[in-house]
C-alpha cells in the first residue's frame, strides 16, 4: 500500500481502497488496523552508551597509542605512560560527544511528529494520540497544526503548508484536492498530498491517512539514515592501511632481529633487548597524538571560517573533496526574496540591492534615477508596500521581518524608493487561493484608494485601462500577459499589481467594487544568488572541483540560478525529480559524470545521486538543511548541515556546520582542509623517515656486531633513548609542522587522489635517504668515540659516553632534518625561518632537553646518560647538518629532473 500513487487517485477510489468514509473510522475497526499497521512512530536501533563508548577505541590511531602505552609501562616509564593513556582518554571522550551524536537523527525525525491530533472517529470530532492514527482514519487540520501522517487530501480552504524541511521548497505550498495524473512524481509537486512532519501555515483542510511510520515519506527518509553506514574518510583508510603495513614490517624485521641474534651467537637477553628496542625505534609512538591535534588545530581553523567540524578527520577530507553537490535556497542564494525587476508604464526598471536591507538604486535603460520622480513608478511601489499584510522593522540595527516573504520583499522595494505607509488602511479582502489576488482599501487625500495584487492573468482580468507616462489607456491585456512571461523565464516570481480612485465616502470594500481597474504593472522578485557564491564556484573549477546543485526548486529556477553562477550553461541538461524516477541505477551512473543541475529531486533521489557519484570514485560534499537532506548528509563523504536554517535531523547527520550557510564558506573549508592534509603529509614524512633511521641503527647493530665487536658490548642506543626521541620528537620537533603557514596555489591544483597510499615513492625515498643519514651518523659518532671502549672492555663509562654521543647525534640529525621538512619540494633556503615561530620555539626547546638529559645528574640515571666533553659537539653537528643537506640535494635534483 505503501507504494500507492495516493496523489494520482480519485478522493471516492481513495476512500474504497481505504475501506474508510467521510465520518471516519469506528473505534473498533481503528484498534483492529492498529495491530495490522502498528503505531504511527518511528522506530529505530539505539547503540548502548557502553557499546558507544568501546567503539571510540575501534580506531587505529587509537592501537598505535595503546601499543605505546604498553611499551612505555614495560620499560617502567610511566609519566610517559599517563601521558598516552591521557591522549588516549581524551579522544575518546571526544568522540564519544560528537560521534554519538549522529543516531541522534533519527530520534530528530521522530521529534517532528506531533503528540497529537484532531480526527473524525464514530462521526464525531476527537483528539487522539497521533501514534494511534492509522490508514483510513480522517484528520482535520488548520492554521499552526503539525501534520501527523501522509494524507490525501479531499478537502482544502485556503491550505498552504510549510514543506520545507521536507521538499526544500522555501515558500509554503498551496494544497488542493484534485488528482494529478503524472507518474512518479517527487513530494513538492503532490498537491493533494499533506505529509507527516510538515506545517500547516494557513487555513484549514481535511484528509485520509494513507501512510503512517514507516510508511510515510519522513519514515522513508529515517529508514534509509538508519540503513546508512558511516564513510570512511581517506585519511582513516589510509591510516588503517598504514598502520597495518608499520605494525606488520617492525614485527617481521624484530623477528628477524631476534633470530639473527640467536644465529650469531649472542646472548638470549641481549638478542630480545636488541629487537625490543628495534621494535621501539621502529614504531612512531607520538604520531597519532599529533596527528590528533593537527586535526584539532584545523577544527579551530575552520572555526574561525565559519565551519564548525564534528568529526576530526572530516577536516582532512575537504581537502581532496571532488564534488560538491549542493543545496540551493539558502547556500547558494540568500533566502531572502528581492525585487529586482518591475515593469510599470511600458518601461523595465531594475532594482539594485539584496536582502531584507532597504538599500538600493532604480535603474532605467542603464542609468541611476530618482524613483520619486517618476509617477507611474511610485504608483506601483505604493500598491506593493500599502497592499501588503508583512512588516519590516530595524532592532538594534537588524532587520526583523514579519509576515510572508513575498510581500516582505515589496516591502523592501517600495523602501528603497522613500515610500511608507501613509495611506490608513480602512477595510480589506484577503489573499484567497481562489480568488488569487489581494485587496486593500486606504484613506488618501480628499479621496480613498483600493489597491490590489495578485497573479498576473486575475489583475489584468479585473484591468480596464492602463497607466503609462501619467496617462490612462486602454489596457493592452495580450500585450501584458506576454510581459509577464517573459519575466518569468528570468525565474522571476512574477506579481501584478491595480488601483482605483473611489469616493471619500466608501468605507467598505466589495468584490463588486473589483472592476473597471486601472493596470499599474509587474513586480518581479527572486532569491538572488550570493555575491560571493559565483566567486567561489570559479575557485572551485579552478580547483577541480566540480559543483553540482541539487534542489527541490522548479527547473527553471534551478536552471536560472546555476547560469547565472557558473555552474552550468544554456545548453546543459538539467535531470528532473520525474526522470531520475524512470531512471535505475546503471542509466544514473551513465548521465551522473555531466549532470550539474538536479530540480525537483526527492530525499531518495539525492541519496542516490550522491551514491552513484561515489561509485565513480568521487569523494563528495553534500550540503543540506532539511529533513529531506538527512540520507545524502549521512552517505556522503562529508555531509555539511546549515547553521542557520538547518534542521536539527540534518545537523545531527551531518559532519560539519556551516555556521552562515554561505557556499563561499565550503570553499575556504576546502582551502584549509588542503593546508592541513599538506601539513599532515610534513608530519608523515618527517616522523617516520626519522623513526627508520632509528631502527636501522637497531638492525645494523646486529648484523654488523661479528664485525664490530663494538656493538656485542653495547647497543648504539639504549630503548629508553629511543622512546624519549620519538615522544619528545612528536612533540617537540613534529607538531611544529601543524603550524606551517598555507603555501599558495592550494585551490590551483587537482584534488589529491583518495586512493593515493602514504607508502609510496616520495615515502619510500624520504625514509630511505634519511634512515642512511642518521644511521650512519650514529654509527660513526659511537663507533669514533666508543672504540676506545674495545681495549678497556670493563670501562663502562667510555661505553655511555659513546652512547650518549649517538643518542646526540640522532636527535640533532631529527633537527637539521626538520628544517628541511618545513616543505616536500620547495628549498628551505626559499622561506624565512621566522614564519613559523614554533619551529624555533621547538628547535630550542628540542636542544635545551637534550642538554639537560647530558650534564643534570638526576636525569642522567633513568636516560642512562653521562656528560660528555664540549668539544665532542663539533663533529656531533657537522656529522648531524648531513640530514639538512642531503634532502636539499635530493628536492634540487628531483626540481632539475622534474621527476616526483
Amino acid at each position: 500500500m505503501s507504494d500507492t500513487e495516493w496523489y494520482a487517485q480519485p478522493v471516492e477510489r481513495v476512500f474504497e481502497t481505504l475501506k474508510s468514509s467521510g465520518d471516519g473510522l469506528t473505534t473498533r475497526e481503528a484498534e483492529v488496523r492498529i495491530k495490522k499497521y502498528g503505531y504511527n512512530e518511528l522506530k529505530f536501533k539505539k547503540t548502548g552508551v557502553i557499546t558507544r563508548l568501546l567503539l571510540q577505541f575501534h580506531n587505529p590511531l587509537i592501537y598505535v597509542l595503546l601499543v605505546a602505552a604498553f611499551v612505555t609501562a614495560y620499560f617502567q616509564e610511566y609519566t610517559d605512560t599517563a601521558v598516552i593513556v591521557g591522549v588516549v582518554i581524551a579522544n575518546t571522550i571526544i568522540g564519544f560527544i560528537l560521534e554519538g551524536k549522529a543516531q541522534s537523527s533519527i530520534e530528530s525525525l521522530g521529534m517532528m511528529m506531533p503528540h497529537y491530533c484532531t480526527v473524525l472517529r464514530d462521526g464525531k470530532k476527537m483528539s487522539i494520540l497521533a501514534k494511534e492514527l492509522v490508514p483510513g482514519d480522517i484528520v482535520l487540520l488548520k492554521s499552526g497544526d503539525k501534520v501527523p501522517a501522509d494524507l490525501r487530501l479531499f478537502y482544502a480552504k485556503n491550505l498552504f503548508i510549510d514543506e520545507s524541511a521536507l521538499t526544500g521548497e522555501s515558500i509554503p505550498v498551496e494544497k488542493s484536492t484534485e488528482p494529478i495524473q503524472k507518474p512518479d512524481l517527487p513530494p513538492a509537486d503532490q498537491h493533494c498530498m499533506a505529509f507527516s512532519g510538515t506545517f500547516v501555515t494557513q487555513g484549514s483542510g481535511k484528509g485520509i491517512v494513507v501512510a503512517t511510520g514507516e510508511q510515510t515519506e519522513l519514515g522513508k527518509i529515517a529508514k534509509i539514515v538508519m540503513e546508512t553506514r558511516e564513510i570512511s574518510t581517506p585519511l582513516m583508510r589510509e591510516m588503517a592501511e598504514f598502520t597495518k603495513i608499520i605494525v606488520i614490517t617492525t614485527l617481521a624485521v624484530a623477528a628477524l632481529n631476534f633470530v639473527l641474534g640467536i644465529a650469531f651467537g649472542y646472548d638470549f637477553f641481549y638478542s630480545l633487548m636488541a629487537s625490543v628496542a628495534l621494535a621501539v625505534a621502529a614504531i612512531p609512538e607520538g604520531l597519532p597524538a599529533v596527528l590528533t591535534i593537527t586535526l584539532a588545530l584545523g577544527v579551530t581553523a575552520l572555526a574561525h571560517k565559519n565551519a564548525l567540524i564534528k568529526k576530526l578527520p572530516s577536516v582532512e577530507t575537504l581537502g581532496c573533496t571532488t564534488v560538491i553537490c549542493t543545496d540551493k535556497t539558502g547556500t547558494l542564494t540568500k533566502n531572502q526574496m528581492t525585487v529586482v525587476k518591475i515593469y510599470s508604464g511600458g518601461k523595465y526598471y531594475s532594482v539594485t540591492g539584496v536582502g531584507y536591507e532597504p538599500e538600493g538604486e532604480f535603474i532605467l535603460d542603464n542609468t541611476k534615477i530618482d524613483p520619486s520622480q517618476d509617477g507611474d513608478l511610485i504608483e506601483i511601489l505604493r500598491a506593493g508596500i500599502l497592499c501588503n499584510d508583512a512588516g519590516l522593522t530595524v532592532d538594534d540595527g537588524e532587520y526583523r521581518i514579519t509576515g510572508d516573504p513575498t510581500e516582505v520583499a515589496l516591502v523592501v522595494s517600495a523602501m528603497k524608493a522613500g515610500i511608507d505607509r501613509n495611506y490608513p488602511r480602512i477595510d480589506e479582502i484577503p489573499f484567497d487561493s481562489e480568488r488569487q489576488y489581494m485587496a486593500t482599501l486606504h484613506k488618501g487625500d480628499g479621496r480613498n484608494i483600493l489597491y490590489v495584487k495578485g497573479t498576473p492573468e486575475r489583475i489584468l482580468e479585473m484591468c480596464k485601462h492602463q497607466l503609462i507616462n501619467g496617462r490612462v489607456k486602454p489596457v493592452m491585456y495580450e500585450e501584458m500577459l506576454k510581459v509577464a512571461h517573459e519575466m518569468a523565464k528570468d525565474a522571476l516570481r512574477v506579481l501584478g499589481f491595480a488601483y482605483k480612485i473611489v469616493p471619500e465616502e466608501k468605507g467598505r470594500l466589495t468584490v463588486e467594487d473589483l472592476e473597471d481597474l486601472t493596470f499599474l504593472g509587474f513586480q518581479g522578485m527572486i532569491d538572488p544568488p550570493r555575491e560571493e557564491a559565483r566567486e567561489a564556484v570559479e575557485k572551485c573549477r579552478r580547483a577541480g572541483i566540480r559543483v553540482v546543485m541539487v534542489t527541490g526548486d522548479h527547473a527553471q529556477t534551478a536552471r536560472a540560478i546555476a547560469k547565472h553562477l557558473g555552474i552550468c550553461g544554456e545548453e546543459d541538461r538539467v535531470v528532473t525529480g520525474e526522470e531520475l524516477s524512470r531512471m535505475d541505477d546503471e542509466e544514473l551512473q551513465e548521465i551522473v559524470d555531466d549532470v550539474r543541475v538536479y530540480a525537483r529531486v526527492s530525499p531518495e533521489h539525492k541519496f542516490r545521486i550522491v551514491r552513484q557519484l561515489q561509485k565513480k570514485g568521487h569523494v563528495v560534499a553534500v550540503t543540506g538543511d532539511g529533513v529531506n537532506d538527512a540520507p545524502a548528509l549521512k552517505v556522503a563523504d562529508i555531509g555539511i548541515a546549515m547553521g542557520i536554517m538547518g534542521t536539527d535531523v540534518s545537523k545531527d547527520a551531518s559532519d560539519m556546520i556551516l555556521a552562515d550557510d554561505n557556499f563561499a564558506s565550503i570553499v575556504d573549508a576546502v582551502e584549509e582542509g588542503r593546508h592541513i592534509f599538506e601539513n599532515i603529509r610534513k608530519i608523515i614524512l618527517y616522523t617516520i623517515p626519522t623513526n627508520g633511521g632509528q631502527a636501522l641503527m637497531m638492525l645494523l647493530a646486529v648484523i654488523l656486531a661479528p664485525f664490530i665487536p663494538l656493538f656485542t658490548l653495547r647497543l648504539p642506543l639504549e630503548p629508553i633513548q629511543i622512546l624519549w626521541i620519538n615522544l619528545a620528537d612528536a612533540v617537540f620537533l613534529a607538531l611544529p609542522l601543524a603550524m606551517e603557514p598555507r603555501e599558495k596555489g592550494l585551490l590551483e591544483k587537482a584534488p589529491r587522489d583518495p586512493g593515493e597510499q602514504i607508502i609510496n615513492r616520495l615515502f619510500f625515498r624520504k625514509v630511505g635517504l634519511v634512515a642512511v643519514v642518521m644511521a650512519i651518523a650514529g654509527f660513526t659518532v659511537y663507533y669514533y668515540f666508543g672504540a676506545k671502549a674495545l681495549s678497556n672492555p670493563g670501562d663502562e663509562l667510555l661505553l655511555t659516553q659513546a652512547q650518549t654521543a649517538a643518542f646526540a647525534a640522532v636527535i640533532a640529525v631529527h633537527i637539521f632534518y626538520l628544517f628541511t621538512a618545513r616543505s616536500i619540494t620547495e628549498s628551505a633556503l626559499t622561506f624565512s625561518p621566522f614564519s613559523n615561530k614554533w619551529i624555533l620555539a621547538g628547535v630550542a626547546i628540542s636542544a635545551a632537553t637534550l642538554l639537560m638529559i647530558v650534564y643534570v645528574p638526576s636525569l642522567q640515571i633513568p636516560f642512562r646518560t653521562t656528560a660528555i666533553p664540549p668539544e665532542w659537539w663539533i663533529p656531533i653537528i657537522l656529522l648531524a647538518s648531513s640530514g639538512f643537506i642531503v634532502i636539499e640535494v635530493e628536492k634540487f635534483l628531483i626540481k632539475r629532473l622534474g621527476k616526483s
